[in-house]
């Protein structure tokens, strides 16, 4: 039975019997055409009675699935039932079916210049061919069934249609109705500018601002995108192929005439620049800071006021300021802004305003004057001041409140939920001992606030201060302070705190809470973890490393914990994580390897029912055991999957996450779920905060925050500080699970890295030496004035390329280059010996320039990158004993969910000091199920920035060990890596 039969058959158990006649009719009544087709996935549009836009219908014959953006809570609806009918009558005919383009008439919009903007002309697209002008309303067309039946109509159509209909006047569009018209285009296919095809832009193309030091004063220039071509409207400008409005048009002009605008600041005003002017400024369009000069902006501080009491001979001095900052950073004098240290804040002047009457209104004081007492006035002094919230400081702050002492006091609350897992909430308050206020206990969150920022004392509930238990602090604050960051809202404690808070119950002489003797593989480090309990369906016999894999991960799972399982790459991360899935299981991967997971879960989880949440009109199954999605869709819908709360959430390919500030990021954080495992075989690529992000997704509260971590943790390991990544290794290790294929695969053969050293020839040196005169002056000028990195790393791009061909480099042409003929004569000498290769570059373009001298040379070959439509059906044929002996990859298509265990040879056309893309290039090739040696080759040109590349990649794999293995050190690129490869 084929797959459109088999689709058939599942949608026809699954249709209530009405449903079923209404789908029978529209597919006899010919509703249906065909949009679109590729592997696995047909797309059809179906024409429903009283909807003048055909419905979109998706079919996926090989999951048995099915979409369509109908309203209809009925599921299948009728308009799926018509589909697959019609799919399959095509089928069973041999005939293809009808499409959208030979059936219907379209809309086409012709966007043409005029005096002083565009005027829009539509017509209809036949199916012949020829265009037809639409005269009048689109409306009126559509209110005649008889003509309604020949045109396929958009919802943008419909709106497009609507808006002219209100415009007064004919010829040259007006600016708001050019506007919304380009804003219901936005996803139109049918859209030409003077005769030529072009998208419409969703983006509102702001302008740009660049901040620079020039002749000892700040200069800001306000400069076009540089993507726009031309303004052709007012308000819109062409960006290549594609259309767009123009953003902050009061200020550039509506045709950019204001442009470039000018201001030039002295150095007095650099504190007025940097926390008032650029903020601003940056709210409304990108900020190139290219000055070295300037403080960084915090934007979270906040300004107070601190009174600064000070104890005379005879009396008490208060000194009122208004600053930001603890310790101040900035100093509020008179409405300017004084410069102190650190960062420079974004003032809130509102909230200024507000504490100076603050203090007028409760104290009678004035910011910066200050005020002398004496005798019984300074009585009266100490009793307003008790009655005062705000900040102290001064030799005689404690005269506040002497008499008073806080207690610590702790109460836990154990539980279990249904599944067996420790419930545990806790409260942590400081009793308040002596004095006379109202005050009974003080929040351990504002105790340690006042501890972290170095203060002495903490303000009380109905006024007064007290100083901080300092001995008690220093002690356990920093377990306070961690168990304060892993407690959730409702009070619960993340139970990978659990230990920390059985520790804290032992120093206040407190019974431990129950359950933390199930936590006992926590604390001894998994070595007595007992064998797994494997699922009754799974068809898969494990490897000893993966039974101990799946015991860890049950484990977890059955405390309530988060984890990372960081395996070496293709030691079947997968197979691992499958074995421990169960009901209200969200998977969450890149788009590429969607299907993987499909195919993996049904092949060894037969009994697990699999959803795909992908496409339009897609809708949850509450029936599903496991529902898969990609990163894209949960960015897009993190409301609908974050309402949900899942038994367990998985991230494959976790590194997706690794920047904690980025949309999806911030929406797998907002994930619910009893279990996280985030997989990855790179957790940590760059930088240390990718850890971060990718704990704080596992394990919230974990590494604490994000500030206490940079500060504490990744500059300290930056520094090389000792024993700062054994304290970070030691924190993360129970929770971080990672085996290299050498440790517990050693049946799968060695790999070997070469270095094949490229001579470039007389021509391309000459090209080289020039890339390099022209952008080195520049750069290292760049760097050492703090411009841009990303400036320097455009330039670097531009010096790789040279090395590796001529061609790549604009106004420069050649028909081949010493890389490209070392490559294919290498390439040829490995299939020869019966070798399989795979070829990896980072730009298409490269792959271009070599795919004539393959031909040339005979070589037969594949290749797949981003544009690659079926990526399943070019890797089949690869990995075939007769399929062609090379494989051409893009390094960003083929880095991650590819099995092609048939190559055992590995060339890496351009290096890049990430090595960790290329690690999981070359494990495309060395994983389980391979068995030759692997040979890996890095084509390096001599004598160029490539050489420079190979000693900074030693350099990068120094964070990854830092965190996981025994180094001691890690660094990101820095200014100085860049300063070093251009020397």
């Amino acid at each position: 039975m084929s797959a459109t039969a088999q689709l058939l058959e599942a949608v026809r158990k699954e249709a209530k019997p009405g449903i079923w006649s209404n789908g029978v009719n529209l597919a006899r009544s010919g509703a249906v055409v065909l949009q679109a087709q590729k592997a696995g996935e047909l797309e059809l549009r179906v024409r429903a009675k009283g909807r003048p836009v055909p419905l979109t219908v998706v079919l996926y014959p090989n999951d048995d699935a099915w979409e369509c953006d109908c309203p209809s809570q009925v599921d299948p609806c009728e308009h799926v039932v018509a589909a697959a009918i019609s799919i399959q009558q095509a089928e069973k005919q041999d005939t293809p079916m009808e499409t959208v383009a030979t059936r219907w008439s379209r809309v086409v919009y012709h966007f043409t210049r005029a005096d002083g903007g565009l005027e829009l002309h539509r017509a209809l697209a036949h199916a012949d061919g020829k265009e037809e002008a639409l005269e009048g309303s689109l409306a009126s067309l559509v209110a005649q069934p008889a003509k309604a039946a020949t045109l396929q109509v958009e919802q943008s159509d419909l709106l497009a249609d609507r808006i002219l209909e209100q415009r007064r006047t004919r010829g040259t569009l007006a600016p708001e109705t050019l506007e919304n018209i380009l804003k219901v285009l936005e996803n139109a296919r049918n859209v030409l500018f003077d005769g030529r095809p072009v998208a419409v832009s969703d983006e509102v193309v702001a302008p740009r601002a660049v901040v620079e030091d020039r002749s000892g004063q700040l200069v800001v220039t306000v400069t076009k995108d540089p993507r726009v071509v031309e303004v052709v409207s007012p308000g819109v400008a062409l960006l290549g192929d594609a259309l767009a409005r123009l953003g902050e048009t009061q200020m550039t002009g509506a045709w950019l005439q204001n442009l470039p605008i000018v201001r030039t600041y002295a150095p007095e005003q650099m504190g007025e620049l940097s926390s008032k002017v650029l903020p601003e400024l940056a709210k409304r369009m990108p900020v190139d800071m290219r000055s070295k000069r300037l403080p960084p902006v915090d934007r979270e501080l906040r300004p107070r006021i601190l009174l600064e009491l000070n104890q005379l001979e005879s009396g008490l001095s208060v000194l009122p300021t208004l600053v930001y900052g603890a310790p101040p950073s900035v100093r509020i004098d008179a409405g300017r802004m004084t410069y102190l240290r650190g960062a420079v804040p974004v003032r809130d002047e509102a909230a200024e305003q507000r504490l100076i009457h603050q203090l007028r209104d409760e104290l009678n004081l004035v910011p910066g004057r200050r005020l002398t007492v004496q005798g019984q006035e300074m009585v009266r002094w100490a009793d307003k001041l008790r009655r005062w919230r705000g900040d102290l400081a001064g030799d005689a702050a404690g005269v506040v409140s002497p008499d008073v002492k806080l207690r610590p006091l702790l109460q836990v609350q154990s539980g279990v939920t249904e599944q067996g897992i420790p419930d545990v909430r806790f409260t942590l308050e400081f009793q308040v001992e002596g004095g006379k206020g109202e005050a009974k206990s003080v929040d351990a969150a504002a105790v340690i606030r006042a501890w972290t920022e170095g203060l002495g004392l903490v303000p009380l509930e109905g006024g007064g201060w007290a100083p901080l238990p300092r001995a008690w602090l220093d002690k356990n604050g920093q377990r306070v302070a961690d168990l304060l960051a892993a407690r959730q809202a409702d009070g619960k404690v993340s139970n990978h705190a659990l230990p920390e808070l059985g520790a804290l119950c032992e120093t206040l002489e407190q019974p431990p809470p129950p359950g933390l003797d199930r936590l006992a593989p926590l604390v001894a480090g998994f070595e007595k973890l007992p064998p797994p309990t494997l699922p009754s369906d799974l068809t898969a016999t494990l490897r000893q490393y993966q039974l101990q894999g799946v015991s860890w991960l049950g484990f977890l799972r059955g405390a309530g914990l988060g984890g990372i399982l960081a395996d070496d790459m293709g030691l079947g991360k997968t197979l691992q994580t499958i074995c421990v899935l169960g009901p209200r299981t969200l998977v969450v991967c890149p788009t590429s390897v969607l299907p993987n997971w499909a195919a993996e879960l049904k092949r060894f989880r037969p009994s697990l029912k699999v959803s795909v949440y992908h496409g339009p009109g897609r809708a949850l199954d509450a029936a599903a055991d496991v529902t898969i999605t990609t990163y894209a869709i949960l960015r897009l819908d993190a409301a609908v999957l974050g309402a949900k709360t899942w038994d367990a959430v998985v991230l494959d390919e976790a590194q997706a996450i690794k920047n904690p500030e980025s949309q999806v990021s911030r929406a797998a954080f907002g994930l619910k779920a009893g279990f996280r495992l985030a997989l990855s075989g790179t957790p940590l690529e760059n930088r240390l905060e990718e850890l971060w992000s990718l704990m704080h997704f596992t394990n919230p509260g974990l590494l604490g925050g994000r500030k206490h971590f940079e500060d504490k943790v990744a500059r300290p390991i930056s520094d090389g500080q000792a024993g700062a990544a054994e304290g970070l290794r030691r924190r993360i290790r129970p929770f971080v699970l990672r085996r290299l294929k050498r440790d517990v695969a050693p049946e799968l053969p060695p790999r070997i890295e070469n270095v094949m050293h490229v001579q470039l020839d007389e021509r391309e040196r000459s090209v080289y030496d020039a890339v390099m005169a022209a952008t080195r002056k520049e750069v290292v000028a760049l760097l050492n004035e703090g411009g841009s990195v990303l400036k320097a790393l455009e330039a670097l791009l531009r010096l790789r390329q040279a090395a590796c061909h001529p061609a790549l480099v604009p106004g420069q042409r050649a028909n081949t280059s010493s890389k490209v003929q070392t490559l294919v004569d290498a390439l040829d000498t490995a299939v020869s010996e019966g070798h399989k290769a795979l070829v990896f570059s980072q730009w298409t373009s490269m792959l271009d320039l070599i795919e004539p001298h393959m031909k040339q040379a005979g070589i037969a070959f594949e290749r797949l990158d981003g544009s690659t439509a079926d990526r399943g059906a070019v890797t089949s044929r690869f990995q075939a004993d007769g399929g062609a002996p090379v494989l051409l990859m893009s390094l960003k298509a083929g880095g991650t969910g590819l099995n092609l265990t048939a190559a055992d040879h590995v060339f890496l056309v351009d290096p890049w000091w990430n090595p960790a893309a290329e690690a999981q290039a070359a494990d495309r090739a060395h994983r389980i199920g391979q068995e030759r040696t692997v040979m890996v080759y890095r084509l390096v040109s001599q004598g160029t920035v490539e050489e420079r590349i190979l000693g900074l990649q030693e350099k990068k794999r120094a964070i990854f060990e830092a965190a996981l293995s025994e180094a001691s050190a890690a660094t990101a690129i820095t200014r100085e890596d860049l300063l070093e490869l251009f020397s």
